[in-house]
This record gives structure tokens, C-alpha cells and sequence, in this order.
């Protein structure tokens, strides 16, 4: 049976039909300042909680509820004989129902470039006092967080005149979940405040759901999409699906790859993923351009991936996507036009990303589940920094753009990566090999049907044997990047020297798992 309620929102969604349902119900409504306003604005009738603890609300309105008067009358349980002597030694009237949600605190920091001061004053504090002690005593109180719930909790009061035992701890379970969701958002933001190498003793994350997949990579797998809170970042989880069926768990897998390397790119570029890995990737002066140099480098590779695009779609681009099987394509948009030709293809998933180019921001992390635990390691934002040429033969201008370029493929590709590149556009990758020749050998074979044009290599290793070089002297190869630092690459040097082949030690090392 609910006899008061307390009434304490900031984000009053729906509270005026929820006040005015529990006063026809006989339910005294007690509200904070702001809440009451609402109310007596809409004719409702409500005392201001002030008026219980007979003490004024204070410091701007931070202290409102954290008073015996309030706690007391929500954490007394009605079976212990003690609490309730308690309550009513001191004429305090128990509380049977609380509804209250906290300072807008992620709405604040999703706007961006908000500074602590700011970040703080919208931090709540008796909110979630409040919340948990109501929580903490769902057999007796119940608690509502969310305005979702407002109808259906009303609904069954006026149907059965109470709330089952199941209800009361769902919700208390929601409103748990609730301010534990509100408090890693604030430690998570003050992590952020600590620079790139902050690794807490204890990490907690928080991520809201997107949406519930039909299931995860394989058929008897059940998944679900969920999604950092920050400003925006130029991420699948933001993407809008403007056409086609529902998007599978791998289709999102590979379009976040895909996504991932496309951000390498600042010029108009196309990117292909499949598996988990690029297969083809091109720049352009147009994206029209980047789109058929990558389908020409290998239009196998480019069967059934997942594209992304860094430009917008237009109708020619349009015309040549719809000839080819793909089963995601991701930009930033797509004229009208190109829209209503690709739509016509109805298994084609379109999906609108406004920031497909935004940079990660400085701090990101890159999270690996493993059994029973986390690797966490920060993001690789790090390309080139200090190129250095060790041959004779040094790299000329148009090599040096097709090494930039192959690199930022291989750093993208699953190791042992090798990437082979001509004109801004992969014309060879072998990838996820145990070795290096073999990785070589099947960017070679790829390499093949596209004639005996020269082309330049990407490796995300070192490349330490001999035979590796070799491979690379037959694919056509003038001009090679590689980390560079193993213990043989004075040998490597000479056999580059020998064939006339340019190399340049990034000083950095790519691997991914």
C-alpha cells in the first residue's frame, strides 16, 4: 500500500500524469523545490519536503534531502518493531514510494570541451542518497528512476492497489544499475583529466545499449550493440541506418575496422574489411576515384565486404557500388540521388556517420576482453614520427606517398602483416600468417594479376630473414617500411642495396592481435 510518495526529479518527463495518478489514488506527495513548482504549476497538490525536515534547503540548493527526516521515514523496515518505534519516537512518517533522477551530469560532458568547474556543479550528491536508501529497502519502498516506468507502475497500482515483490526488486535493481551508470561516468571523467597513462588501480566502465542483435557471430550466440557516453567520436555505435535488413553482430565487428582505418586517411578514401581485416583500400582526388582504384586493385577482395567512405556518396559512385555485392556501406552521406540508387538493392545496410574522420581523442582506450579479465592498453594513435632512409637508393616523392599510405593499411591489418601498394591503392596483402615470408608470398600472388608495375611494401614487423627480401626483389617491390631494430639489419640493408630497393625504419612497430 502507498501512502506518501517523495517526489524528487530533475528531468520531470512525465512526472505531472504520474503526481496527478497517485493523488487520485489518496497518495500525499511531498516534492523538493523545483519538483513542487511543476506540480502546483499543473494543480497539484505536494508539501515541500522542507516542511518535513523543517529545515531549509541550502548551499544552492546541495543540501535538500540528506536529513534523518527523509532517511528515516525511506530505510526503516515496517517488520522491525525497533525502526518503527524509532520513526514514531521521533514523528516521523514513513515513506512509501520515492521517484527521483539526478543531475543532467552526461548531458553535460556530451557536449564537449567542458571544463571540471562545469563538469562539477552538475554532479548530484543527495540524489543518489536517496536513490540507494530507497534501493537498499525495496521490500518497503519503492523506487522509481526511470519516467519509462512511470506508466506501468501507476497502471498496476490502480489495478491490484500494490506492487508485487518481483517488481519492487527489479527496479531496485534498475536504480542501483542507475547511480553505479552515474558514478563511473564521473570517475571516468576524472580519469580522463589524468593524461594518456592513467591506469587505475581498480577500472570501471559504463556503456549504454544500442541495440539487441539477432544474434552474435555465430547463430546460437545472443549479442547486443552498447556504446561509450562522451561526445561524439565518429563511431559504429553512432552510425544511423538510414536502408536495408537488420545489422548482423559481425557486420558492425567488421564495420568498426573498417571506420578504424578510414580515420588514417584525411583525402578521399575508401576502405573494404571482411573478416575482421582490410582487403582493399585506395585514395583518391574524388571518392569516386578512391572507389574504383580500390575495386579495380582487387574487385574479389571487394565481394561481400563491408565499405566505408570518408567522403559523400554521390551518384556516380552510386552507379559502380550498386554493379557489386557488398553488405555494409558507411559515409558520412549520401546525396539523394545515390541514395535512391543504392536503396534499391534491399540486403545493402546504408549507414549515415557524421564524424567518420574524427581523430580518437587524445587518452582513448583500447579494451580486449579476455577469460576472467581485461587488456587494456592505450589507443594506437601513433603513425610516423622520424623516418629514417638506411639504403643507398632513397625513396622519391611518389614512393614516399605510396609508403605513408601502405603503412597505414599494414597498421590496420592482423599481424604478420605485409601490405603492397601502387598509385594510393593496396594491390597485394597477405595478413594473419604465422610468418612474414608467408604473408609476402600471398600479397605477391594477389599482386600477380595486376601486372609487373612496381610497388612499394608496408611491413607492421621487423623483417629479419632473407628470404622475405628475396620475395619482395621478385613482387616488384622498389621501396619497403619496416620498423626496423632486429639484430640482422645490417644484412637486410646490403640485400636492399643489392637490388636497388629503397628502405625506411619507421622506429615504430604495428602489431595487432
Amino acid at each position: 500500500m502507498i501512502k506518501r510518495a517523495l517526489l524528487s526529479v530533475w528531468d520531470k518527463t512525465g512526472i505531472e500524469a504520474l503526481a496527478r495518478g497517485l493523488a487520485e489514488l489518496g497518495v500525499t506527495l511531498t516534492a523538493t523545490s523545483g519538483t513542487t513548482r511543476v506540480l502546483r504549476d499543473h494543480g497539484i497538490a505536494a508539501t515541500e519536503a522542507s516542511e518535513l525536515t523543517a529545515f531549509p534547503e541550502m548551499l544552492d540548493g546541495r543540501i535538500k534531502t540528506l536529513h534523518p527526516a527523509i532517511h528515516g521515514a525511506i530505510m526503516a523496515v515496517r517488520s522491525n518493531e525497533s525502526h518503527m518505534s524509532q520513526l514514531q519516537e521521533k514523528h516521523i512518517e514513513p515513506i512509501d514510494m520515492v521517484v527521483s533522477n539526478l543531475y543532467p551530469f552526461k548531458e553535460t560532458i556530451r557536449k564537449g570541451n567542458v571544463d571540471l568547474t562545469e563538469a562539477m556543479e552538475h554532479i548530484d550528491t543527495g540524489g543518489p542518497a536517496l536513490i540507494r536508501s530507497s534501493a537498499l529497502n525495496y521490500r518497503d519502498v519503492l523506487i522509481l528512476v526511470d519516467p519509462s516506468d512511470y506508466g506501468p507502475i501507476l497502471e498496476e497500482l490502480q489495478r491490484t492497489g500494490s506492487v508485487s515483490l518481483m517488481t519492487r526488486y527489479k527496479l531496485a535493481y534498475k536504480a542501483f544499475m542507475h547511480t553505479s551508470h552515474y558514478d563511473t561516468l564521473i570517475q571516468n571523467y576524472f580519469r580522463s583529466k589524468l593524461g594518456h597513462n592513467a591506469f587505475p588501480d581498480i577500472m570501471t566502465l559504463t556503456y549504454e545499449k544500442v541495440q539487441d542483435m539477432r544474434y552474435g557471430e555465430n547463430p546460437h550466440q545472443k549479442a547486443a550493440l552498447y556504446r561509450e557516453v562522451g561526445p561524439a567520436v565518429g563511431c559504429i555505435s553512432e552510425a544511423r541506418q538510414i536502408h536495408g535488413i537488420e545489422l548482423s553482430y559481425n557486420n558492425i565487428d567488421d564495420a568498426n575496422e573498417a571506420i578504424a582505418l578510414l580515420k588514417e586517411f584525411d583525402g578521399p578514401s575508401v576502405v573494404v574489411v571482411k573478416n575482421g581485416s582490410p582487403y582493399a583500400a585506395a585514395s583518391g582526388s574524388t571518392i569516386e576515384e578512391a572507389w574504383h582504384k580500390a575495386l579495380n586493385a582487387d574487385p574479389a577482395a571487394i565481394f561481400g565486404g563491408i565499405a566505408a567512405a570518408n567522403r559523400e556518396i554521390d551518384v556516380k559512385t552510386a552507379q559502380s557500388m550498386a554493379q557489386v555485392f557488398l553488405e555494409v556501406l558507411v559515409a558520412p552521406s549520401f546525396s539523394e540521388e545515390a541514395a535512391a540508387i543504392l536503396k534499391e538493392k534491399k540486403n545493402l545496410r546504408l549507414l549515415c556517420l557524421d564524424n567518420i574522420s574524427k581523430k580518437m581523442p587524445e587518452g582513448s582506450l583500447d579494451l580486449k576482453k579476455v577469460i576472467g579479465g581485461l587488456l587494456v592498453q592505450s589507443y594506437n594513435d601513433l603513425f610516423l614520427e622520424e623516418p629514417r632512409v638506411v639504403t643507398q637508393k632513397q625513396p622519391d616523392a611518389k614512393e614516399w606517398e605510396d609508403l605513408r599510405f601502405a603503412l597505414k593499411v599494414a597498421k590496420h591489418a592482423s599481424s604478420d602483416a605485409i601490405v603492397l601498394a601502387r598509385d594510393e591503392m593496396v594491390v597485394g596483402i597477405g595478413q594473419g600468417q604465422s610468418s612474414r615470408i608467408s604473408a609476402i608470398r600471398i600479397a605477391a600472388e594477389g599482386k600477380k594479376a595486376k601486372g609487373d608495375l612496381r610497388c612499394v611494401l608496408a611491413s607492421d614487423g621487423f623483417l629479419t630473414f632473407p628470404d622475405t627480401l628475396e620475395e619482395a626483389a621478385k613482387a616488384g617491390v622498389s621501396a619497403i617500411i619496416q620498423p626496423g631494430g632486429s639484430q640482422r639489419d645490417q644484412e637486410i640493408i646490403a640485400i636492399c642495396d643489392r637490388y636497388g630497393i629503397a628502405m625506411v625504419f619507421s622506429g615504430i612497430r604495428h602489431l595487432r592481435h
